[in-house]
């Protein structure tokens, strides 16, 4: 079968792999039929993810169809639609105990750590497999791992109905945690350099856009929210300035949620944090947050909604890859298809 693995820093190759087979009993094969390309993809392609090791078939935001299952499996079967949760773990370690095996001491994930999805047929315990309705399109269907990242910070920001949330970032990422605030009923201000981008979360749920560029992102919160500030940022923009903003325009008792991995250091007072006691957290991959992203795209409560933009056919995968990289400003998500 063909996949594609980044053997070094932008070398991306097409090459012929052994077809995975079931050895366990509870296995499950797939045959893809679409995959993301996420930052992340972009950032093992160009050598600067610090997590990755090389070579590796990237791609983890994978849908598909079950095609043989093992013994033991019981939740999916032959002609399922799926998709994958893309992380392993020991379920042992102190982070496992706790709930939150997103960050278990041996954390695995597809297409980092271990080969993904970016390939004709893959094997994966029964675990992180999901049935989905069949009748989605698949191009909906895929789009569920990069919703429970979404779904993921806000969780982790504790939002509820009626919380003011601002949001830096109108990319993707921070479009996905838009679609989650507002299913939960939050009030959203979200924030970005590109007047498109804003325009087009605007569309999606957003109740109010601020260009960074142009306009004073603090001022406007403290308009918002009558000089409260906002009661959780989530900054999907990862820079070490916009984590700064992010702590001033917090609200008293609000919430910091931080997706970088940003390894600059950013100048952040005491004051303001103790003042107002802060909470200040990490959000990474996702916990237990596919069966609340599934039932929410099994009810049509998500649609990409034209967050999709792109597609590509796999033989034109160094094409995708090429595309994504030199017009950032036109893609939101591109797929590669399978079919």
């Amino acid at each position: 079968m063909k996949a594609v693995q980044v053997l070094r820093a932008r070398e991306l190759v097409i090459k012929d792999v052994e077809k995975p087979d079931i050895k366990n009993p509870t296995d499950v094969l797939i045959k893809v039929k679409r995959v993301g390309i996420c930052g992340s993809d972009m950032h093992i392609y160009h050598g600067t993810n610090p997590l990755a090791t090389l070579p590796r078939v990237i791609g983890h935001e994978v849908a598909g169809e079950v095609v043989a299952v093992g013994e033991a499996v019981t939740s999916v079967r032959a002609g399922d639609h799926v998709v994958i949760e893309p992380i392993r773990y020991c379920g042992q370690c102190y982070a496992c105990r706790k709930g939150r095996p997103n960050v278990c001491r041996n954390l695995s994930v597809f297409g980092v750590h271990e080969d993904g999805g970016l390939r004709e047929w893959v094997v994966l315990p029964e675990q992180q497999v999901h049935a989905v309705d069949p009748d989605l399109p698949w191009d909906e269907i895929v789009m569920a791992e990069p919703y429970t990242i979404g779904a993921q910070a806000v969780w982790r920001g504790q939002v509820e109905k009626e919380d003011k949330v601002l949001i830096q970032g109108a990319g993707p990422i921070g479009l996905c945690v838009l679609k989650m605030a507002k299913l939960i009923g939050a009030d959203v201000m979200i924030t970005d350099l590109s007047d498109e981008r804003l325009a087009f979360a605007q569309e999606n749920g957003a109740d109010l856009i601020v260009n960074a560029g142009r306009e004073d992102v603090q001022q406007a919160v403290a308009e918002w929210t009558d000089g409260e500030g906002a009661n959780v940022v989530i900054d999907a923009v990862c820079l070490p300035q916009t984590f700064e903003l992010a702590v001033e325009a917090a609200s008293p008792a609000g919430t910091v949620v931080v997706l970088g991995f940003d390894e600059r250091p950013a100048s952040i007072p005491q004051l303001p944090i103790t003042k107002k006691e802060v909470t200040i957290v990490g959000s990474r991959l996702q916990t237990n947050q596919f069966s609340k992203v599934i039932r929410w795209l099994n009810e049509r409560k998500l649609a990409h909604n034209g967050l999709v933009t792109h597609r590509f056919p796999f033989d034109q995968v160094r094409e995708a890859f090429a595309f994504v990289e030199n017009h950032p400003d036109k893609v939101r998500k591109a797929l590669i298809i399978f079919d």
